[in-house]
């Protein structure tokens, strides 16, 4: 029995849009989204006219990555929500599973040209508006239990994970992906719920962070 060409076509070009997304993401995540087109393909195997019959462009690219990810998150998030029985456990859960949402993080609150682009696409910003309301939740939460210290919020915790995330740099992989956890413990041990430095401010918001809405 022949298989159908169509078929097979279809199965090859789904292939190779996953090798794309897999290899964008893994890139991006290190140096961001503005990296040569000619290097995702070649990590992802395929050539660069097979990369750009799947994606016309860096920004089609970009957003399909920002959307893959934005939907595993969302996936992990409510995981996570349904799982824990402490807001505080699940608050910290999610940021150690860092290796999506740091892309995410990143494509959403550093790249200028991602911003550009999720900031017009409407899907995108769906998908983000609820993991910021499910982070909103895991914050108020763990703030309740009297877990978290009351003088952060969401937006805080956001742009703390960012930053640190961001500015890892390492030999290797292996090292990169430790400095990445550690910096992440560090994190929630300095949010968790002590008496410390009085922070100066305001707690910021998740919409403090939307970079998607004009301001006057």
């Amino acid at each position: 029995m022949t298989a159908d060409p169509e078929t097979t076509l279809r199965a090859d070009a789904r292939r190779n849009r996953d090798q794309i997304l897999a290899a964008a993401k893994t890139i991006f995540a290190v140096s961001g989204p503005e990296v040569p087109m000619e290097e995702i393909a070649r990590a992802a195997g395929v050539g660069v006219g097979t990369l750009y019959r799947r994606f016309p462009d860096r920004d089609a690219l970009v957003r399909a990555v920002a959307m893959d990810n934005f939907e595993r998150v969302l996936i992990d998030a409510k995981v996570i929500a349904a799982e824990e029985t402490s807001a505080w456990s699940a608050l910290s859960r999610l940021l150690r599973q860092s290796v999506e949402l740091q892309l995410s993080v990143q494509l959403a609150m550093v790249s200028p040209r991602a911003l550009v682009i999720l900031k017009n696409d409407p899907e995108v910003r769906r998908l983000r508006d609820e993991i910021l309301v499910v982070l909103d939740e895991f914050v108020a939460g763990a703030k309740a239990e009297g877990k978290l210290r009351l003088d952060v919020g969401s937006g805080d915790i956001a742009i703390l994970f960012a930053t640190l995330l961001r500015q890892v740099r390492a030999k290797s992989p292996d090292v990169a992906e430790l400095a990445a956890r550690r910096c992440v413990g560090i994190m929630i041990d300095g949010l968790s719920a002590r008496p410390g430095t009085e922070l100066p401010g305001r707690p910021i918001t998740s919409h403090d962070l939307d970079p998607m809405t004009e301001h006057s």
